[in-house]
């Protein structure tokens, strides 16, 4: 008996490790929204934050990346569940990142200390751009969308009772 629930143990706990974020996305962040860090003086503070790319800005010396934030899942993956933004934000990380790859409305979650703030024009409007010295660029697969069938067609020999 006490074989089996050591057994149920060490499978739950090995189920466990392998439902967790991806290594460099782990550690401890201020809970603190791309929104809230323009809205208020937040440099230094460091974040995980992750969104959509709406554009990929390679200099000569680091590639910048202009995002448009979401809550992150329990894996730090991008939520896409509402419409619920939490701001835009700059993530910047030394090397050239291919805008090929990185292309617009990939997922990406980064980690990084804000070391900044940019002002941009966004159509008309002006906007405070909370600027992250990434340290961690993690780049989402594509999400393949499934049909799933949740009840089937009524064939003809089920019979209709």
């Amino acid at each position: 008996m006490k074989i089996r629930i050591a057994t149920l143990a060490l499978a739950s706990a090995l189920l466990a490790a392998c439902a967790s974020q991806p290594r460099p996305l782990q550690g401890e962040f201020a809970q603190i929204t791309p929104r809230e860090a323009a809205a208020t003086d937040s440099t230094g503070a460091v974040v995980r934050w992750g969104g959509r790319i709406v554009q990929v800005e390679p200099q000569s010396n680091r590639t910048c990346f202009e995002m448009i934030s979401t809550r992150l899942d329990h894996y730090a993956r991008p939520y896409w569940a509402t419409d619920d933004t939490g701001g835009r934000f700059i993530a910047c990380r030394t090397g050239f990142y291919d805008p090929a790859l990185f292309e617009k409305n990939r997922e990406v979650t980064f980690t990084g200390r804000i070391d900044g703030y940019e002002n941009r024009r966004i159509g008309q409007y002006d906007y405070r751009f909370p600027r992250v010295e990434a340290e961690t660029v993690y780049l989402w697969p594509v999400r393949e969308r499934v049909d799933v069938v949740t009840r089937p067609a009524p064939w003809p020999w089920w019979g209709w009772w």
